[in-house]
């Protein structure tokens, strides 16, 4: 424990640098790092988006396990024009820790496959997995990138609180640069460059004096950038932390004008 708050408290002043100030971009290998968050990361709405999207039927010669280099048919709408698809299944569904609202599914990723032809049953081959490709794994569009222009911080917003429901990359603690999923998204008003605060709970300690429970003040523990927001989700990066944190923490709007 105290090692992993020494490694936070060594990387804070460094990873302040890379928090953009108003009007101001992100640095290019911050970029690059959500660039390559999204390539293996995706929310949906709705069960419906994943469960309407081009699917896979077979791998090549009806087997029925696809791996890397070998060729898959599919069937559904897919576009010759835009030839690279994300292979998905459905994950963990998302919902909001206090009203229990379903927000959204996780779309596992599976790998990516590219375009070679059209037919009864459209033709792709293989390109990366994560692990093998199975009959029903769907096919989604690769996202569109996050442009640096969205990624300046907004001149004022509207006052959000929420949680981080979870880390992507299934780890317990959230270290700097890594990338959280937020149960607020654009219905609740945020938008892709703002900054938020993460506050942590204080402890409950025993008065050993008056007795009983007090609990200690909330306070300040990090910054985060959101960089894709969703219908009711969010992800966003950890650019700073004062100390551990970790799911369930809670987070408000910063001060835009810091």
């Amino acid at each position: 424990m105290r090692k992993s708050l020494l490694v936070l408290l060594l990387w804070a002043p460094f990873a302040m640098a890379l928090l953009p100030a108003p009007g101001q971009r992100l640095d290019q290998s911050t970029q690059q790092a959500i660039q390559r968050f999204l390539l293996h990361n995706r929310i949906l709405d709705t069960a419906l988006d994943l469960d309407s999207a081009p699917y896979i039927v077979a791998a090549e010669s009806g087997r029925v396990l696809g791996a890397h280099g070998e060729r898959v048919h599919a069937r559904g709408v897919l576009d010759a024009s835009q030839p690279d698809y994300g292979i998905f299944r459905r994950g963990k569904v998302y919902t909001d820790p206090d009203t229990q609202e379903v927000l959204g599914i996780n779309a596992d990723d599976i790998g990516t496959a590219r375009f070679v032809m059209a037919g009864d049953l459209t033709t792709l081959v293989v390109q990366r997995v994560t692990q093998e490709v199975r009959p029903g794994d769907r096919l989604l569009r690769s996202p569109a990138p996050v442009e640096p222009m969205n990624l300046q911080t907004p001149d004022s917003a509207p006052f959000i609180q929420g949680h981080i429901i979870d880390i992507p990359k299934g780890v317990t603690q959230i270290g700097v640069l890594d990338a959280v999923t937020l149960n607020k998204g654009r219905r609740d008003g945020l938008v892709e460059g703002q900054r938020l605060t993460v506050i942590k709970a204080g402890a409950s300690v025993r008065d050993t004096l008056a007795g009983g429970l007090v609990k200690l003040p909330d306070e300040p523990a990090g910054t985060l950038l959101v960089f894709r927001t969703y219908e009711k989700l969010s992800y966003a990066l950890l650019l700073s932390a004062s100390r551990p944190l970790a799911v369930m923490d809670r987070f408000e709007t910063a001060d835009q004008a810091q």
